[in-house]
């Protein structure tokens, strides 16, 4: 595995994984760094010979496709997950950067022989529609899947109504919605609590400051937790998941909201809609749109019964649409499609 090394090192190894550290930054810019980052991929693809790479998120897939074309690595998957900030922000960073972002995939993404991997049928759709992904190349496996065996559905607990938003903290995770929407539902006398769930990622231009966060928390609307790792025991303590993100590719979150028996509200795009099917296991709305996701949160707050009828339709799916077996299996069929090994 290529990858930056931070907190996770010693666990990838003790699960027998080799680990290549390279110095690698999400939002780096700096030539000099940029260019000593593709050349440790280079040095690494060349001198390993890998039978096959597989390369995932916007910048790994630039950056690995072309030290695997140089280092003559043929086989290759990519996978561009949910496109990241520039797909999704309507910042003006982001608009400058999206055309030179497109025209660096259609030259790299995806090379004779290789296979691009898809989280969601829209961007599938959509690359395959603009010339980028060759149809034939385009696979769909959705999602990194979630472990139904670790997360199971609970007796909902006593109390009011428990709201949570599970993310990294990004303005176009619709958070600044969430709380808004929070607001306007106690504002109403709702009686529900609504929880925020992960932490401020430095590294993206959406970021959240955490200042905000806690001035969020201080004013009375959510209750931010931060960092967890154990969210299998924030879900038992939940009624209600929530994610009102612009775009995903496909959000564990709400896997895991679906494993663990929880109705879901999330907005109406690609990646989103992938997990949610509207009126089944949850409820979708436009992106960015405040009265109609306080709306659909009232609903399920309101209706107990709504509120299992939905969190079971989700297991039910968990179980035979996005289970890790499933993902897994899928994956190893595609490596031996490639390399010709079962």
């Amino acid at each position: 595995m290529l990858t930056r090394e931070n907190s996770h090192g010693a666990a990838i190894r003790k699960a027998g994984i080799a680990l290549v550290p390279i110095p690698f930054r999400r939002r780096g810019m700096n030539p000099v760094a940029e260019a000593r980052c593709l050349w440790a991929i280079f040095r690494a693809y060349r001198g390993g010979r890998p039978d096959l790479v597989h390369q995932i998120a916007l910048k790994p897939i630039l950056y690995g496709s072309l030290a695997a074309r140089l280092a003559r690595v043929r086989r290759v998957v990519n996978a561009p997950v949910g496109m990241g900030f520039a797909f999704a922000s309507k910042r003006l960073a982001a608009r400058v950067l999206r055309p030179a972002i497109g025209l660096a995939f259609k030259l790299l993404m995806n090379p004779r022989g290789s296979r691009v991997v898809f989280e969601n049928g829209d961007d599938r759709a959509a690359l395959v529609a603009n010339g980028t992904v060759r149809e034939a190349d385009a696979v769909l496996i959705r999602g990194a899947g979630v472990d139904i065996a670790a997360l199971r559905p609970a007796p909902p607990p006593p109390g009011p109504p428990v709201v949570v938003l599970a993310s990294r903290m990004l303005y176009d995770k619709g958070v600044g919605e969430y709380v808004a929407a929070a607001r306007m539902l106690r504002g109403e006398g709702v009686d529900a609590r609504f929880l925020l769930v992960g932490a401020p990622d430095g590294e993206n231009p959406a970021a959240i400051p955490e200042a905000q966060l806690r001035a969020w928390q201080e004013a009375g609307a959510v209750e931010w937790l931060g960092h967890r790792t154990d969210m299998a025991a924030i879900l038992r303590g939940a009624h209600i998941a929530c994610l009102p993100s612009y775009r995903e590719g496909l959000p564990k979150s709400l896997l895991e909201a679906m494993a663990a028996g929880l109705p879901i509200v999330t907005t109406d795009v690609p990646g989103c809609r992938e997990a949610v099917r509207d009126g089944e296991n949850g409820l979708l709305v436009p992106a960015r749109a405040v009265p109609e996701l306080a709306e659909a949160l009232r609903r399920l707050i309101r209706d107990p019964q709504l509120r299992a009828r939905m969190g079971a339709a989700g297991r039910a799916r968990a179980e035979t649409e996005f289970a890790s077996a499933r993902v897994v299996a899928e994956t190893l069929a595609l490596y031996a499609e490639l390399t010709g090994r079962s």
